[in-house]
């Protein structure tokens, strides 16, 4: 029979491609050596933008811009799906938007042969005042907001996808919900000073009152632009439980995932008839 596996990779991301690719294949081999391939599938969620973290906005548009062309950000995380055989969650990526002066921060869903299932635009954008050294974010001035909810289907379970500050708007989940979701993927960068205040609470909530699964991959740390992240990636059950954190630093964290636990939480509280 086989064991399904939800794993969150907490990464402290770079703006270089190359180095935060070499930091996710390490995390990846560690977590696919820990627990054979044998017998076990792995769903693994990686941080929203994951791929280049921690400089300027302008910088991710244009990373979008001169790799849209051979679609290479696309290519090489299905490429990693591929090698290490586990279902990819890759965060997120900045990809190009029709427009060519935006670029969408897009969460892609591999299977283990690498094949994309499906991809998420965040809707919510972060335009926000924070009391930290950043004091205020625009992410629109270069973001391209998204307009589709996105629920893929696989054989072993259902899996929504949504980002970072989507969290704090419950209509996005209760629609993932509504479509069937067992697992939802929450990829995010979140502030230290949110994080702080906020982070645990809306994972949690959005678990509940939705009877689901919560995979949070979360950024870490001081970045290059002096920008903090809470860290703190979380896998909580559809109770509401934290089954698993990792508050700081580096690495992974990894849960069974209990389809008869999921079945019966549903059937002793019936909330989304």
């Amino acid at each position: 029979m086989m064991q399904v596996k939800l794993s969150a990779i907490q990464l402290s991301s770079k703006p270089n491609v190359e180095k935060n690719l070499e930091t996710i294949r390490e995390q990846l081999a560690k977590l696919t050596n820990k627990h054979s391939v044998e017998n076990i599938i792995h769903f693994v969620v990686l941080p929203e933008c994951c791929l280049y973290f921690g400089g300027k906005d302008s910088e991710q548009l244009t990373l979008a811009q001169t790799t849209s062309v051979n679609d290479q950000l696309r290519k090489v995380l299905s490429s990693l799906a591929k090698n290490f055989k586990v279902y990819l969650i890759a965060g997120t990526i900045p990809l190009l938007a029709h427009s060519g002066n935006k670029f969408t921060n897009t969460s892609c869903l591999f299977s283990p042969n690498g094949e994309i299932l499906g991809q998420y635009d965040k809707i919510h954008l972060f335009d926000v005042k924070v009391e930290d050294n950043e004091k205020s974010y625009y992410e629109s001035k270069y973001t391209q907001a998204g307009n589709s909810t996105i629920l893929v289907e696989t054989a072993e379970l259902n899996m929504g996808l949504s980002v970072c500050f989507d969290v704090r708007f419950p209509l996005l989940y209760q629609q993932l919900s509504k479509l069937g979701a067992d697992v939802i993927a929450i990829p995010s960068a979140f502030t230290k000073v949110t994080g702080k205040a906020h982070w645990q609470t809306l994972l949690q909530a959005r678990a509940i009152e939705n009877q689901v699964y919560i995979i949070a991959a979360a950024q870490f740390g001081i970045h290059e632009n002096g920008r903090e992240t809470w860290g703190h990636s979380m896998i909580i059950s559809p109770w509401g439980e934290i089954l698993n954190c990792l508050d700081e630093g580096e690495g992974c964290i990894s849960v069974n995932y209990d389809a008869e636990m999921l079945h019966q939480i549903r059937l002793s509280m019936p909330i989304n008839n």
